[in-house]
């Protein structure tokens, strides 16, 4: 009986020994390859995929702040003055981002934008600030 004991613990210590071997992460090292810059070249590039998307663009031509009364009082017909000066640029926006202004024009029956600035994109932060 003290042999089946033994025995039956030896295969324990066995079944735990291997057990936490194989729970045991080995970490090695990798190396990758330099990735070059790789040009797409026919038709079916990405770039032209890209190229061929649309994005909208919003046009904000003013912005005010009114009394929620006078908000509510609202009917067709009424005005709203807005801050800005009618020969101040208005400001273009692509996701939210302010990226330009312009001019309101017109063009047959329809308002168009003639661009007079394009803004510098490196510093997202300092186009906040200017709204």
């Amino acid at each position: 009986m003290a042999e089946t004991t033994e025995t039956v613990e030896e295969k324990q210590q066995a079944s735990d020994a291997e057990t936490q071997e194989q729970s045991k992460t080995s970490a090695q090292s990798v190396e990758f390859e330099q990735a070059g810059e790789s040009v797409a070249k026919g038709p079916g590039s990405s770039i032209d995929l890209l190229l061929d998307m649309e994005a909208e663009i919003t046009v904000s031509i003013g912005k005010t702040q009114i009394p929620i009364k006078q908000l509510l009082q609202l009917t067709p017909g009424s005005v709203i003055k807005l801050q800005k000066n009618i020969e101040e640029p208005v400001d273009l926006y692509l996701n939210e981002s302010r990226f330009a202004t312009g001019s309101i024009v017109v063009i047959e029956d329809s308002f168009a934008i003639k661009i007079n600035d394009v803004l510098n994109v490196t510093n997202p932060d300092s186009q906040q600030q200017e709204q």
